[in-house]
């Protein structure tokens, strides 16, 4: 079984929210249902990368660096940001 880490954009604001799960596309739908109470004010939510991992554990690493400063920079300057 798959885990993917993914990171969503927010169409209205300048927002990024990064988590991870088994089924990102359903997640999305979660997040942009208004379910999510961080992700909530920022909607709608659009899917920016996802990336797949096969274990739990290094889905989870990847998802805390992602959410350090350095994590940070790389998603807002990775070539795939719009």
């Amino acid at each position: 079984m798959k885990y993917y880490v993914y990171v969503l954009k927010s169409l209205n604001f300048d927002r990024h929210y990064v988590g991870f799960s088994r089924n990102p596309v359903r997640r999305l739908r979660q997040h942009n249902g208004g379910k999510n109470k961080s992700t909530k004010p920022y909607l709608p939510w659009e899917l920016l990368f996802c990336e797949a991992y096969p274990t739990k554990e290094e889905a989870l690493e990847r998802e805390k660096f992602l959410k350090t400063g350095k994590g940070r920079e790389h998603i807002k300057s990775a070539t795939w940001r719009n």
